[in-house]
């Protein structure tokens, strides 16, 4: 039988979609649910180290969100256009693929200027390709190294936050729209379920014995992408660039062959171990793109338990979710999410399955 999107709709009144981050990380609500009874709990996110041992595993992905939105304006007319740096194709001809909007006013050869808060015109690209499927290829003309080019994107560039947050990013989300744990500059969204780690709650999991592996998946906006087929093995994901090492492949595997808890924080974690498996059902090390897409029915191989946020209708989170948990609890726990009020995406509250 095929899984269809429309199994996967629920009403999600707006006023739930969190628009501001929680004021401390680790006092956000967390759901927590038992797969194996059906059990349903509610917490606040600093109890999740009440639910880990000594030697069981996190999985985190340490990728690092660029401030990937620039406002810029065209040559001759001023028109205000807006820049989302999508990714690096280029680094010595500092070539990107990019989105712009509105995006019927820009043609091969326009120049864009981006000025900083007095006005004074930093950077300028050129666009040399009007024609890729993810909108367009510009050419920043700029003479200095790399780490200067860099500065002044950080200068020039806001944080990315997603279309549903309905207001302009701020110089808090700067800070909260990261993970704690942040390295690998790359992604142009955060690894959600991340941002509810505090500094201190790793310290507590850290003093309590848990391991932590570490990977890297560069989040592209192909997360947010609507799925336009009913039948979900027709749906295509963007890939995504990811990176796991030996390092954290021995930390996760002596876990699982110590029978302890392995929990991958995040859907982005879950799609790279699960990218990842070898003939022994272990994770692997690997490198490269992946553009898997996890629906109901589906075997994992690596995590027995996860930590995410709650997620949108028809969403292909959701959807993984729905896999992990099973469709009948998954639609239970997000129908006590709504009456219970919990808040939902990118800033709200949380979810650990079990």
């Amino acid at each position: 039988m095929r899984t269809k999107l429309s199994q996967f709709n629920f009403d999600l009144p707006e006023h739930l979609i969190a628009q501001h981050p929680a004021e401390y990380r680790d006092e956000s609500r967390l759901m927590v649910v038992h797969k194996d009874t059906g059990k349903i709990e509610h917490k606040v996110f600093k109890d999740f180290l009440d639910y880990f041992e000594e030697n069981d595993v996190l999985i985190f992905n340490n990728t690092k969100v660029f401030p990937a939105r620039l406002y810029g304006k065209k040559e001759k007319t001023g028109a205000r256009i807006e820049v989302f740096l999508l990714r690096e194709l280029n680094k010595e001809a500092r070539l990107w693929d990019v989105l712009v909007d509105p995006a019927r006013k820009i043609r091969v050869g326009n120049k864009l200027y981006f000025s900083d808060e007095d006005g004074n015109d930093i950077l300028v690209a050129e666009v040399v390709d009007n024609t890729t499927s993810r909108g367009r290829t510009i050419r920043f003309l700029f003479d200095g190294t790399e780490e200067e080019f860099q500065k002044e994107l950080g200068i020039l560039g806001n944080t990315p936050l997603p279309k549903y947050i309905k207001r302009e990013a701020t110089e808090l989300d700067r800070e909260r729209y990261q993970t704690v744990y942040a390295k690998e500059m790359g992604a142009v969204a955060a690894p959600t379920a991340g941002l509810h780690f505090s500094r201190e709650l790793m310290k507590r999991l850290e003093i309590k014995g848990v391991n932590f592996a570490e990977l890297t998946l560069h989040i592209g906006l192909g997360t947010f992408r609507n799925i336009d087929v009913e039948d979900l093995s027709k749906h295509k994901m963007d890939a995504e660039y990811f990176r796991i090492t030996q390092d954290a492949v021995d930390v996760v595997n002596k876990g699982k062959l110590n029978k302890k808890r392995v929990c991958s924080v995040g859907t982005t974690s879950m799609r790279s171990i699960e990218t990842a498996v070898s003939a022994e059902r272990l994770l692997k090390p690997a490198e490269g793109w992946t553009n898997k897409f996890i629906y109901p029915p589906y075997e994992f191989s690596i995590a027995d338990s996860m930590v995410t946020n709650l997620h949108l209708p028809k969403s292909s989170l959701l959807i993984m979710i729905s896999a992990f948990a099973g469709q009948e609890l998954t639609k239970e726990a997000y129908n006590q999410a709504v009456k219970e009020e919990y808040r939902f995406f990118t800033y709200g509250d949380a979810m650990l399955i079990i």
